[in-house]
């Protein structure tokens, strides 16, 4: 059995095909995080994939935004999957259950909680030697806490907190539990870049919980260590890697700082400590596949999965949008005979949108349009004789071409034969000249004449130059004598807006001489 998690900032990072992304990670559980997509955005392409079912959590506020997905193969099909942690976005059956004690939450702050679409929980059956046992999946985006809205830091501990009562819930009652995902909080010194640049490193209150969640040893361990004491769960990757340095998950792409290994390890397989023991044989990072800021971590156990017969109802292919139960476009725009409609959902739908347009051409009126290619004898029979129709006729796309397409054409060639006589064109150049330098010399003048006259490229091309002049080169840095790039200060405060100039390299250590050196450099408000 392996697991896979990944951030993949965006659902669209899957450039070369989602089926060939997920084939080559070779994982019978991926679970991503930050989809960005709403379920009114979710395309057949993304949510039904060959040989997967998936499970989504959308964000109900804001629009791409958050979002989590778990795809399984075929082979590793579910028997319960839930969407949220709280419980109350379970409107069907097939649920989970064993969701903790919320006495430390009101109704509203679970409500919040579960609505940015930061958790899918599954349930499977694996093989363990000679039992079976079940295993809970519970994969989360955990949230940041942005320093400019103190609202976010407290709600990224509530976050915690609720993960924390599910998981230990779903351990409680028997189940084997995984946690996986962003958590977004590098735990110690050694999962970060440069520790010593924060303020009060230890005294994180995310640092705090992850240290009472797994447990309380340095987490330096490994995987033959002692399990019985301490937190309930096991940093696997620590577990198998105690002493690796530069194990990061995360970059910022605004710096480049991937290309100097300059980030942070925010992306876990959280396992329970008996599971981790006992059928844990691998976890590992993945920084060598690119395609988003993180990069993917996996882990593989001994056990094998049990497939269930068929997902289970909180699966993608049953939304009425992938299952073939969407009404057809016709249906909003004309009259129908109700009889007609019931013999006609037996057909198969349109394989897709773009088809279904194709075939279908309906008159918002309620009329049906007649396809171009009809005579207009045969538009007269068919109105005489044509009863009203479920399947009109025609394509939706006609109403977005000419009727008469030889007329458009004429039209056309009549623009291109109209004159454009040069002394309009010199008439533009000469007023844009004016309004630049204030005045224009004969000289220059016929110089734009003849350029314009003989078609010189070159010669216009010298002539503007010399009158239109663009920014200012940047300075280069004081170390590398490089260019240096330009920014713009986005944060609220009295210099918002602000431009300045910064070394173009990536960030890094001080001490690697690849990384960008200190040069900073305000743009001159004057200029």
């Amino acid at each position: 059995m392996k697991v896979v998690t990944w951030n993949i900032n965006g659902i669209r990072t899957f450039k070369c095909g989602i089926k060939k992304t997920f084939d080559a990670l070779d994982a019978d559980i991926i679970c991503v995080q930050e989809t960005k997509v709403t379920r009114d955005l979710l395309d057949e392409r993304t949510a039904i994939v060959d040989g997967y079912n998936s499970y989504f959590s959308f964000s109900r506020g804001r629009s791409g935004y958050s979002g989590v997905a778990t795809y399984c193969k075929d082979s590793a099909t579910p028997f319960a999957a839930e969407e949220g942690l709280s419980g109350l976005l379970t409107n069907y059956a097939g649920a989970l259950g064993c969701y903790g004690h919320h006495s430390e939450f009101t109704d509203e702050e679970l409500q919040l909680l579960d609505n940015e679409g930061r958790a899918v929980i599954t349930q499977h059956r694996v093989q363990c030697s000679d039992k079976i046992r079940s295993v809970t999946v519970i994969n989360v985006y955990c949230p940041r806490a942005d320093p400019e809205k103190p609202e976010r830091k407290q709600f990224k501990l509530q976050f915690y907190k609720l993960l924390q009562a599910r998981a230990e819930a779903m351990l409680k009652n028997g189940s084997s539990v995984i946690v996986l995902g962003d958590v977004n909080t590098s735990h110690r010194p050694i999962d970060h870049c440069d520790p010593n640049e924060i303020d009060d490193f230890e005294d994180n209150p995310g640092r705090k919980w992850l240290n009472g969640f797994l447990r309380d040893d340095d987490n330096n361990m490994p995987a033959s260590a002692d399990f019985s004491h301490g937190g309930k769960f096991v940093d696997t990757f620590r577990s198998f890697h105690p002493t690796r340095t530069g194990a990061f998950t995360c970059w910022s792409t605004l710096t480049g700082a991937r290309r100097t290994n300059y980030g942070t390890r925010i992306d876990y397989i959280f396992a329970d400590n008996q599971l981790a023991k006992e059928q844990f044989v691998a976890a590992d990072i993945m920084p060598e596949v690119e395609g988003s800021d993180h990069c993917p971590v996996w882990g593989a156990l001994r056990c094998s999965l049990l497939p269930n017969s068929k997902p289970p109802p909180l699966a993608t292919c049953y939304l009425p949008e992938f299952a073939g139960k969407q009404q057809k476009l016709s249906r909003f725009l004309v009259k129908v005979d109700q009889k007609a409609c019931r013999s006609e959902s037996k057909e198969a739908l349109p394989g897709s949108q773009e088809e279904a347009e194709m075939r279908e051409n309906i008159n918002v009126t309620g009329t049906k349009r007649i396809m171009r290619t009809e005579s207009v004898s045969q538009m007269s029979k068919k109105s005489k004789t044509a009863k009203t129709s479920s399947k009109p006729q025609g394509s939706l796309l006609a109403f977005f071409k000419p009727k008469n397409e030889k007329a458009l054409g004429s039209s056309q060639n009549s623009l291109k034969s109209f004159p454009i006589h040069d002394e309009r064109a010199l008439d533009v150049s000469s007023e844009l000249h004016s309004a630049t330098q204030g005045k224009t010399t004969q000289g220059e003048h016929l110089s734009a004449q003849t350029c314009n006259a003989r078609g010189d490229k070159g010669a216009c091309f010298g002539f503007w130059k010399s009158v239109l002049h663009g920014p200012p080169p940047p300075p280069t840095c004081k170390v590398h004598g490089e260019p240096c790039v330009l920014r713009t200060v986005k944060k609220d405060g009295p210099n918002v807006g602000r431009q300045f100039f910064v070394c173009a390299r990536p960030q890094g250590h001080a001490a690697n001489p690849e990384a960008r050196c200190n040069f900073f450099a305000w743009v001159d408000r004057g200029k």
